[in-house]
């Protein structure tokens, strides 16, 4: 029951339907295409999940699966680890510091993680003597190590950034009300200043997360059998284009439960905002 307007006493009119322009029917149609293409590769799935090259080479795309995810995992811990004193040199006064921390974090930035990859898994080989006087060649010659170290680099980047720039959201009367308390810069930042940072800065980290996730593909150019390496394989014995549909099914899960993972993390962190 519709309520009376309090001036007139009378219900107001009821809300009139909206046009039906061209921008709405092309919107209807592309969501109705959209529906329907994501039914039949539904079907389609379904109807090979018991085919041939699902036996075949099911084993492999979980070792793939696994490839990946150690991958993403290392490379986004120790790229979380460098990316502390990488923002705090950003943020430096001192440009002794803040100089070769932009200059990493530009570099890093400014170039394709594919080049950073074939910069360190090629250009370690024409370093061999060196890297065997200081005992490192036996790192550099494993192409996992190399991916992940590439990996780390260029997430520390992002990872810095994305915390430098949380860390100067944070009012600066958090630090002058601990300096009134009395207590140390080092005690201000790690217990009062990061803790606010890093909840300013939890959807930004998702998003870089997601992007390395996408981005860990480029490990199979380099002899990683990774997922999507695994996935070349499959096609290049199979000549199957569903080997490229498992595999982008595969990575959307993954991100796809990561994505609800953080959303769960976000929501606990900052009930105290909501209230």
């Amino acid at each position: 029951m519709t309520a009376a307007s309090p001036a007139t006493g009378k219900a107001p009119p009821p809300p009139k339907p909206r046009p039906w322009n061209r921008d709405r029917v092309l919107g209807h149609v592309l969501m109705a295409l959209w529906i329907v293409s994501g039914g039949y590769l539904l079907l389609y799935l379904a109807g090979n999940v018991t085919s041939p090259f699902v036996q075949n080479y099911f084993d492999d795309y979980v070792e793939g699966f696994v490839i990946t995810v150690q991958i993403v995992s290392l490379s986004l811990l120790i790229g979380a680890a460098l990316s502390v004193p990488i923002a705090l040199a950003r943020a430096s006064s001192w440009r002794i510091l803040s100089a070769p921390a932009y200059a990493y974090v530009y570099f890093f930035r400014g170039t394709p993680l594919l080049a950073q990859t074939f910069l360190i898994y090629y250009g370690a080989g024409s370093f061999r003597p060196e890297l065997q006087a200081i005992g490192l060649w036996g790192f550099f010659r494993d192409a996992f190590n190399c991916v992940v170290f590439a990996f780390a680099l260029n997430t520390s980047a992002y990872q810095a950034e994305i915390l430098r720039g949380a860390i100067q959201n944070v009012a600066r009367g958090q630090w002058e009300g601990g300096q009134a308390l009395g207590l140390r810069k080092p005690v201000i930042f790690f217990k009062v200043i990061l803790p606010q940072a890093l909840i300013v800065a939890l959807r930004p980290y998702g998003n870089e997360i997601i992007l390395m996730i996408k981005g860990s593909a480029i490990a199979s150019i380099v002899t990683i059998y990774d997922l999507m390496g695994e996935t070349r394989r499959a096609y290049s014995r199979s000549y199957d284009f569903q080997a490229y549909i498992w595999a982008a099914v595969l990575y959307l899960i993954i991100v796809e439960t990561l994505r609800r993972i953080w959303d769960r993390i976000e929501a606990r962190l900052t009930r105290h905002l909501k209230r």
